[in-house]
């Protein structure tokens, strides 16, 4: 049967259009391709951003890099909020959660990448 469940993933990115888009589609193709994810699995997909990343929302980011996809993920519900100010945080981050029907997968593989890695040590290899 299978279970409603979820996968995160972050990475760090400069504040310019570019590189939110590139690194956005990046971590959400290092997270598909790791974890074998059909379209079909998907129930929505939702970012976080540090608020030094103010030139474009994630969600946006991720449809215009659609071509650089496994597949087009326009039909999946994409959501985008601030993430909260932690005094002594990191800078330049976009978090992605995405929750889906992943079967009866036991253990997700999580895609903390470049600077986001220090985030979560424990699941990056």
């Amino acid at each position: 049967m299978e279970r409603l469940s979820a996968v995160r993933g972050a990475i760090t990115a400069e504040n310019t259009k570019e590189s939110i888009q590139s690194q956005t589609v990046r971590v959400v193709k290092e997270i598909i391709e790791a974890n074998n994810l059909k379209l079909e699995d998907f129930v929505t997909i939702q970012f976080s951003l540090t608020k030094d990343l103010d030139v474009l929302n994630p969600a946006t980011a991720l449809r215009l890099g659609k071509d650089d996809l496994p597949y087009d993920l326009s039909s999946v519900p994409l959501f985008c909020t601030q993430e909260a100010y932690i005094q002594g945080g990191l800078e330049k981050v976009i978090r992605v959660l995405i929750t889906g029907y992943f079967g009866e997968q036991k253990s997700l593989k999580f895609a903390y990448l470049d600077g986001a890695k220090v985030l979560r040590t424990d699941l990056v290899k």
